[in-house]
């Protein structure tokens, strides 16, 4: 009995230790969600954000003050420490909006800190003091130790949270709202007002670019990706001229020299030259591309970081997910609510004053103040006789008079009783009037009083508040194209063995460590691999090479003898997709079937092979010529074409062949700035292997490169963009601004170096490209004046210029004025994708 009494009150006592436990992680859990790591949607801010700039508000005379005395003061109100608030503080600072500030604050770009606190000094801004504090339209709440009063929440009159961006870990649950820009949500703000749809995407102070196409509003599941901007000094020197939001010079540069390390890219010095503003100069490696290295950069270092919003505030006590756009409605009804109470009290306000400054000229005016002369027994008859005497008058009134109303009449001075006096009443009895009706208008036209509110911000406050962040589309970077060879591959091909490890082996080729590698062996099995240290394909290896996928150029020639019959087959095919690891037979699948002959051919050429039959054979020609050029191009599972059913006892290699493809097509995509052969963007034409591209760009120059599709182009600096002819003549007009004439010539290419470029107009300040083609027979139209005294004038360039050298001056062609234009009387001449057929019908 005793001993099941004890059992029982154990179990108990467990039982409410473990209740207790349950019930303080959840006060625990709710207290840090509520009271420090999540911002409110009222106003935006965290709790010690709030308490410092309540306490800011109570020390501003409009003065700096020691950041260190801010945070004594904050701490009447807020129960942590001083390194919290200090630090909540800084950040604030940094973000330059709410608060001025005076000394050392740190950079977020650098990431260095700000001085001690006793060093630097804050105060309240402008902006902060007009959106953030009205004590008529506080709530207000005890302070931790209940000595003092702290507001719930600021009256926010704008959309802080979103301005500033959140960020906080609470338990089970963290916050992420990235910040926008000021002048775009003042320009939301009034279109949700106005009933247009507005968008709103994220702006940092450190610049860079963002692409917000999966931003999903800054809802849990969005993501944003965030590049530097990355110019091309000369070839061999790259300048990084910003950071990505959340990551400094610092951090970018130590991720730099990492993916170095790694040999993901080769550079051979980074040098941080940040001062006033952001500049990283990475000079490169010989010999190495500063395009590609511009992707790998992207790829493999800091240079573009992906972020993924979580917008979670505060509303009604609890947490809760919203949008940016629901964040910014909430907002602007919040503010649209507090104009209304502000206008509310203010008109109170008026009509209190008016009502007073009314019962004064009356008893000033109708001489009632002489009551005050007269003979009362008590002090209370006084007044009585006072309010008696406005009898008369209580409907000029527009409320009753009250016993306060008549002592503060009676504590007024008599020289109130001077006409001037009287005339000074009526003067601010009308302006009040006055006043009153604008209140009121506003209060009936309230929408268009919030607007006009906004629209007081953003010009106000607006200067100096644009965008900073540019927001593109960015393109995707495939880590295997960019990556730059790191590893030494070798092969032992009569045990079928492959790996970066196999050093007493044969020398492959050097690879990067993200690269696939595809194999073949004489059994006719295929394989795609990983790059490892030491990787199992099969015995007697033929063919290795790195793998390349979506590779539809790459043309493999096999013959092989089918292991049951003995007939013998002939394939070409091509391998653009497979699954890693897993083994493909390239035969019909029989056990003893062979490879006779393969070659792997990068444009698709289709060599000559001489077969030679067994001489045990019953076949009547025992040695003839095979041509790969009358196979088609199937895939890898086709069984191929008889090549003889006889015994074949070898194939050699006789005669190389051309490329059975046509030309590579190839498209100029503008928005990225990037080739493509995925049909995007401006088609360019079909091109061969050794054929080249010219570039004109808008200052002058022109470049003739190959159709490496790594390369990056500024678009807005091309003028054409077009397959690269030596034949072809380049008519072009330009301004010499030193003449004050505008100078036309017509040239040939004569450059043979790629991807340099060279000035094809005079060299001096001020001069500029004005129209440039390659159409054979060239019209200029020559536009001037304006209105009714426009004039138009055709030329036709081939019939009175020589062609001449790239570097001559040229002619003139007429004299420099304003208000001429010059374009060409012709279209140029686009190439035509016969694949896409006649795109008008004709």
């Amino acid at each position: 009995m005793a001993k099941s009494k004890i059992a029982d009150d154990f179990h108990e006592n467990v039982s409410g230790v473990t209740g207790q436990y349950k019930s303080w992680f959840l006060d625990y859990a709710s207290y840090v969600i509520l009271e420090r790591a999540v911002p409110a949607v009222e106003d935006g801010l965290k709790p010690v954000q709030r308490r410092i700039l309540h306490a800011m508000k109570e020390m501003d005379d409009g003065r700096f003050n020691k950041v260190a005395n801010i945070i004594g003061q904050s701490m009447q109100y807020h129960p942590h420490g001083d390194a919290s608030i200090g630090e909540a503080l800084v950040n604030m600072g940094q973000k330059d909006l709410l608060i001025e500030t005076q000394g050392n604050w740190g950079d977020v770009r650098t990431g260095d800190d700000a001085a001690a606190s006793r060093y630097i000094e804050a105060r309240l801004s402008k902006f902060a003091l007009e959106i953030a504090f009205n004590a008529k339209t506080t709530e207000w709440q005890l302070s931790y130790d209940g000595r003092k009063n702290e507001p719930v929440t600021l009256p926010m009159k704008f959309p802080l949270l979103l301005a500033h961006g959140a960020e906080g870990i609470a338990v089970g649950l963290a916050t992420k709202i990235l910040p926008h820009n000021f002048c775009e949500l003042c320009d939301a703000a009034v279109k949700y007002l106005r009933g247009k749809k507005f968008e709103l995407y994220p702006d940092f102070q450190t610049g860079g670019m963002i692409d917000t196409t999966n931003y999903n509003d800054g809802k849990r599941g969005g993501k944003v990706r965030v590049r530097t901007r990355i110019e091309e000094s000369d070839k061999k020197t790259l300048l990084i001229k910003d950071v990505p939001y959340g990551v400094t010079t610092t951090t970018l540069i130590d991720s730099i020299i990492k993916a170095n390390d790694q040999g993901k890219i080769k550079v051979k010095k980074v040098t941080d030259n940040t001062a006033a503003e952001v500049e990283i100069q990475v000079d490169l490696a010989p010999g190495i591309s500063p395009d590609i290295t511009i992707d790998a950069l992207y790829a493999f270092t800091d240079c573009e970081v992906s972020i993924s919003p979580n917008a979670c505030v505060i509303t009604d006590q609890k947490p809760q997910f919203l949008g940016v756009r629901e964040l910014l409605t909430l907002s602007v009804d919040k503010t649209k609510d507090l104009l209304k109470r502000e206008l509310e009290i203010k008109l109170a306000e008026l009509q209190e004053k008016w009502h007073f400054t009314s019962l004064e000229k009356i008893f000033f005016e109708e001489k009632i103040y002489k009551e005050l002369e007269k003979k009362h027994e008590t002090w209370e008859k006084v007044l009585s006789a006072i309010a008696k005497a406005f009898e008369p008058f209580r409907k000029q009134l527009k409320k009753d008079i009250s016993r306060e109303d008549i002592v503060k009449l009676t504590e007024k001075p008599v020289r109130r009783i001077y006409k001037l006096d009287i005339d000074e009443l009526n003067a601010q009895i009308k302006g009040l009037e006055a006043e009153i009706r604008q209140v009121r208008h506003d209060l009936n036209n309230l929408v268009d009083f919030t607007i006009a509110y906004y629209e007081n911000l953003l010009k106000k406050y607006g200067k100096g508040r644009e965008r900073k962040t540019e927001i593109r589309l960015f393109e995707a970077i495939q880590a295997q194209q960019v990556a730059i060879a790191n590893v030494k591959l070798y092969v032992n091909k009569a045990e079928g063995f492959i790996g970066t490890g196999l050093k007493k082996d044969e020398f492959v080729a050097d690879c990067s460590d993200l690269d696939d590698i595809i194999a073949f062996t004489k059994a006719g099995k295929m394989k795609v691999v990983k790059v490892a240290d030491k990787a199992f394909i099969g015995k007697d290896i033929i063919h290795i090479a790195v793998f390349r996928k979506n590779d539809e150029r790459t043309t493999y020639n096999m013959i092989y003898v089918d292991g049951k019959t003995a007939i013998s087959y002939a394939k070409r095919f091509n391998v653009t997709g497979v699954t890693r690891d897993k083994e493909y037979d390239l035969t019909k699948g029989e056990e003893k079937s062979r490879v006779h002959y393969f070659s792997a051919n990068p444009n698709g050429e289709a060599e000559v092979v001489k077969i030679l039959l067994s001489p045990n054979s019953p076949a009547r020609i025992k040695e003839f010529d095979f041509y790969f050029e009358s196979l088609e191009i199937k895939g890898r599972s086709s069984l191929g074409n008889q090549v003889s059913k006889y015994a074949i006892k070898s194939v050699k290699f006789k005669e190389a062949g051309k490329s059975t493809l046509s030309g590579r097509k190839i498209w100029f995509d503008a928005t990225f700035g990037r080739l493509n052969t995925e049909s995007k963007g401006e088609y360019l034409g079909s091109f061969e292997t050794e054929e080249r591209l010219l570039v004109i760009y808008n200052d002058g120059s022109y470049e003739i490169t190959d159709t490496e599709l790594t390369q990056r182009f500024d678009a807005d600096k091309i003028i054409t963009m077009e397959k690269f002819d030596p034949e072809r003549i380049i008519t072009a007009i330009y301004l010499d601004n030193e003449k004050l004439q505008f100078n036309v010539k017509r040239f040939k290419i004569e450059t043979t170096t790629l991807h340099n470029k060279f000035l094809f107009i005079k060299e001096g300040e001020g001069n500029r490209l004005e129209a440039v083609t390659t159409h054979p027979e060239p019209v200029a139209v020559i536009k001037s004046g304006r209105g009714a005294q426009a004039k138009s004038q055709k030329i036709k360039i081939a019939g009175f210029v020589e062609v001449m050298g790239w570097k001559a001056v040229g002619s003139k062609l007429f004299d420099f004025s304003k208000s001429v234009e010059v374009e060409w009387g012709q279209k140029p001449e686009k190439p035509k994708d016969d694949s896409q057929g006649d795109l008008f019908g004709e």
